[in-house]
């Protein structure tokens, strides 16, 4: 029975290989997520600074010349 359940639990202590893969892969998911959070970060800034162009843009355009 206690065979049965080990072989059940998919443990990466069984297999060094899979601990090593295991941790690579949640290192590199921590990367990709850092990645999306630093360019969304950036597209933030960047929508803000257009937005900010096209309002005072259209206020000049407004003006009486």
């Amino acid at each position: 029975m206690a065979k049965a359940l080990i072989g059940h639990l998919n443990s990466d202590l069984r297999d060094p290989r899979l601990a090593l893969e295991n941790a690579r892969l949640r290192n590199r998911v921590a990367e990709l997520e850092s990645l999306v959070l630093r360019l969304s970060e950036e597209n933030d800034k960047l929508m803000s600074a257009r937005a900010a162009e096209i309002l005072t843009g259209d206020a000049q355009e407004m003006q009486p010349a």
